[in-house]
């Protein structure tokens, strides 16, 4: 479980956090992608991370310490699971935003915006509201786990294999519809392990890692990967 959460959340991050350097900074050929460029990469990035992870272990493929807490908060996983897969989660996390440090190495110093590259690694709001900003990240995270319950449920069964890209399209239609105002971290390894690579590498001109806003994108979508999982459980009988 460890191996795939670890090999997974990489993948994720290196192509998540990847497409967002390649739209923002400075010098790239994808500069100016745009938001739908950003959108389309995470949706990718989710479809890959998934498939990469069952492909090494052949486990849960979670990717995400929302869905785990939240699936065993409706015992759906076994709790004692749970730190064996979040460490996996955050160790993966962090090998991918090194990897993109790397991949677009000679382009921070080109960016003079601090922010953007911040962005590149970890979400920020569009307007700064700690308690609006929270309810953002509960309701798309609790859009997330009840959608991967959905696309899991028994009735759902003849989807199959297909599950990981249904999972993708998800995380596409959150981004699109639910990811303006904060970003869309739905992921607190997403957020916070990129977040912590950004403080530890050498970026030029990186500024501030905002550790103000942090808690936001890990405390809202735990509580909502536990809304959404809770009610997935009631409403498909689980």
């Amino acid at each position: 479980m460890f191996l795939g959460e670890v090999v997974g959340t990489c993948v994720l991050i290196l192509l998540g956090d990847g497409v967002v350097a390649g739209v923002l900074l400075n010098r790239s050929k994808a500069q100016n992608g745009g938001w739908i460029v950003i959108t389309f990469g995470w949706g990718i990035a989710v479809l890959m991370g998934v498939l990469a992870s069952l492909a090494v272990t052949g486990g849960v493929a979670h990717l995400n310490p929302a869905v785990t807490i939240g699936l065993a908060s409706a015992n759906l996983v076994d709790w004692g699971d749970v730190p064996t897969l979040i460490a996996g989660q955050f160790v993966g996390a962090a090998l991918g935003a090194l990897l993109v440090y790397l991949a677009y190495l000679v382009h921070w110093k080109e960016t003079d915006d601090a922010g953007l590259k911040l962005a590149v690694f970890s979400t920020g709001p569009a307007i700064r509201n700690a308690a609006a900003n929270v309810i953002t990240e509960v309701v798309g995270t609790a859009v997330l786990v009840f959608g991967v319950l959905a696309i899991f449920a028994k009735n759902n069964a003849s989807f199959g294999s297909l599950g990981g890209f249904f999972v993708a399209l998800l995380v596409l239609g959150i981004g699109l519809s639910l990811g303006g105002p904060t970003g869309y971290a739905i992921n607190p390894a997403r957020d916070l392990g990129p977040r912590i690579m950004h403080f530890i590498l050498p970026i030029p001109g990186k500024g501030s890692s905002d550790w103000e806003y942090a808690w936001v994108p890990v405390v809202g979508p735990i509580v909502g990967g536990v809304i959404g999982a809770l009610i997935a459980k009631a409403a498909f009988g689980l």
